[in-house]
């Protein structure tokens, strides 16, 4: 399925929770992205607010999430976040499905392509049944 840059890029905000020994948590956030693979842009809006810019098929939200808990960070769990947080994580690893790109697979572009390669017409095909092939 072909995917326009402007589906596969998603601008997300993450809200942190106001009391942690960490008073800018979103700075710390901000600095620990950087360099992560799909991440694009990351940006401290206020002290426990980053927004963040990424390719959704290098890297979802639930993942970079995941990582910021790990790292010691505490998100805004308030209702409307956490409503906000399942329908983000619903509707990107639906994305991903379409595109081909399995749950927890972090490097789908290459069986994105690998699937293209399939369905292109070229003399590399074996046109016998499987079950043919095996047999020899």
């Amino acid at each position: 399925m072909d995917i326009s840059d402007a589906d596969r890029i998603k601008h997300r905000e993450i809200a942190f929770q106001e009391i942690h020994p960490d008073a800018n948590q979103a700075q710390t956030a901000a600095r620990f992205l950087r360099d992560v693979d799909g991440i694009l842009k990351t940006e401290a809006a206020a002290p426990t607010l980053l927004r963040v810019s990424y390719d959704v098929l290098g890297t979802t939200l639930q993942e970079i999430e995941e990582a910021l808990t790990e790292l010691g960070l505490h998100l805004d769990n308030r209702l409307m976040y956490r409503v906000r947080r399942a329908l983000y994580y619903y509707t990107e690893e639906t994305l991903r499905a379409n595109c081909g790109c399995p749950h927890g697979d972090s490097n789908c572009t290459r069986k994105v392509f690998a699937k293209r390669y399939e369905l292109i017409e070229h003399g590399c095909r074996d046109r016998r049944p499987e079950h043919w092939r095996r047999y020899l």
